[in-house]
């Protein structure tokens, strides 16, 4: 099983710099951000594969019925196209593989996390002309099809099964022991698709210290998206210094100190103790 590297960093500085900008478009585009993703993590993934992954996508909607009709049989259609004829689905192994974060793979393997395959369930039903977004319930990505009154939502990583507000209850409840809170049924936008997925691609890697150069490409692709969490610039210094690099770690730990300050200046002092630690390390 080959496990991706990140392409070299010529290849790496433009990658980044289109996914900034597509980030900031004012409609970003989910599938392009995604393969944007892919090809900072998976180093063989080029030009050509980004597009025939588009292609892939264009061929998948021109095969569902032309307007289904009820947001129940878009619903239905996509899961018999996509979970049925062609098998998309995930197991609980595919936790396990950063493969099955990026949607290349996931058109490749026809597997991956509930967030990925119902990238390719929206992206597939957008160019469709169905009225789908994604869900971000708690611990487990659906998608739902429809205006809240008549909201149908399916879940991928299941093979598209249709669900009852029971089951989607049950996901909630299995994931926060809370129970589902309307609000959580809100569409998310594409940036806080992408923002997830790199929470994702950055757990899997904080999982695994030997890959910290997987660690320190979802936290700066997180940080490129216009809206992120500002913790965000700690954890990039921790990953820094964990790969050696202490005085750019120091750096960053320091103008992090210096942001948290404002508000907490006994946690902005432990982190510029951190940040003295890190440059000690040098000697």
């Amino acid at each position: 099983m080959r496990t991706p590297h990140p392409p070299p960093p010529e290849r790496s500085a433009e990658l980044r710099r289109r996914f900034a900008e597509e980030a900031r478009c004012e409609r970003p585009g989910l599938s392009t951000l995604c393969l944007l993703v892919g090809a900072e993590a998976d180093g063989k993934l080029d030009e050509a594969g980004m597009d025939a992954a588009e292609i892939e996508l264009d061929e998948l909607a021109g095969q569902l019925p032309y307007r289904p009709g009820t947001p129940r049989a878009w619903a239905e259609a996509l899961r018999d196209l996509l979970g049925e004829r062609y098998g998309f689905h995930g197991t609980p192994g595919d936790y396990r593989r950063l493969e099955s974060s990026l949607l290349h793979e996931v058109l490749r393997r026809r597997r991956g996390l509930p967030i990925l395959l119902s990238v390719v369930w929206m992206e597939v039903a957008r160019r469709a002309g169905a009225p789908v977004y994604g869900v971000a319930l708690p611990g487990h990505f659906v998608v739902g099809f429809g205006e809240a009154e008549q909201q149908v939502l399916a879940d991928p990583f299941d093979g598209g099964r249709v669900l009852t507000g029971a089951d989607a209850e049950l996901l909630v409840v299995g994931a926060t022991g809370s129970p589902l809170d309307p609000s959580m049924l809100r569409p998310a936008d594409p940036l806080e698709v992408v923002l997830r997925i790199l929470n994702n691609v950055r757990a899997w890697a904080a999982a695994r210290p030997e890959r910290s150069d997987v660690a320190l490409w979802a936290v700066d692709l997180s940080l490129l998206l216009p809206s992120h969490p500002a913790r965000l610039r700690y954890e990039r210094a921790q990953v820094l210094v964990r790969r050696g690099q202490f005085l750019e770690g120091a750096d960053e730990l320091e103008a992090y100190a210096d942001v948290v300050a404002a508000v907490d200046e006994a946690a902005a002092t432990r982190i510029q103790a951190q940040a003295q630690a890190a440059r000690a390390m040098l000697n």
